[in-house]
């Protein structure tokens, strides 16, 4: 398990700092999953009557003068960095793809106000989570599978993934209707919603109109 002080190549932060013991509260999960609680019975299956803690661990969260971070190993020595940017007027979520071949880290999704992505295919989401490689902030696969799920934007998802959130969300949470809480999150996941995959010359690209990973924006991954 990783701890302590890191850099992130191109990344311009405060102190970024592992805090693996984050995923251990289950108040941690309910504002990790905010933005994928579209309508207000799905802030009521998350929340429940644990929202006004929530509330306040997510901001002394963000009022700490380090940045967490959580780290996903992925295949051939690529790293998937979560991070929560903590600035005072522009906080949110950073989820960025690097290697240690690379000068700087890239950008895949953005969770705040002004949402781009998403990041992952439901395939990739699930391959990251079950993996199992180590050096990362954690090897257990609900961990990282509601980790990266504010990622994720897929229109394509078999049923099996409600069981797994299902899973996940008991293990990790106190929630009281995992179940319908589960399917709710497979139908609005993260904040842009679904998105479809294809492959073009090889490579996973989508359509999402706030989209790193969709070739048609300006904005794209080069």
């Amino acid at each position: 398990m990783m701890i302590g002080m890191m850099e992130i190549p191109g990344y311009d932060g405060r102190p970024l700092v592992h805090q693996p013991e984050l995923l251990e509260d289950p108040l941690f999960w309910l504002g990790h999953l905010h933005s994928c609680a579209h309508d207000a019975d799905t802030e009521e299956l998350l929340f429940g009557a644990d929202y006004e803690a929530a509330e306040v661990f997510h901001r002394e969260l963000l009022e700490r003068g380090r940045w967490p971070v959580f780290t996903v190993p992925l295949a051939a020595g690529h790293l998937l960095h979560v991070v929560y940017r903590a600035w005072k007027d522009d906080p949110g979520v950073d989820y960025l793809l690097h290697h240690p071949s690379w000068e700087r880290a890239l950008l895949l999704a953005t969770d705040d106000g002004h949402f781009m992505g998403p990041a992952l295919s439901w395939p990739e989401l699930l391959s990251a989570a079950d993996n199992g490689l180590p050096g990362g902030s954690t090897t257990d696969s609900h961990r990282r599978l509601l980790l990266l799920l504010p990622a994720l934007g897929d229109n394509h998802i078999p049923d099996s993934a409600r069981h797994r959130l299902m899973a996940a969300l008991s293990a990790l949470t106190a929630v009281e209707a995992p179940d319908e809480l589960a399917v709710a999150l497979v139908e609005g996941q993260g904040a842009v919603g679904t998105s479809r995959w294809t492959s073009k010359h090889g490579v996973r690209v989508d359509d999402g109109a706030y989209s790193y990973r969709n070739p048609s924006n300006g904005f794209a991954l080069h």
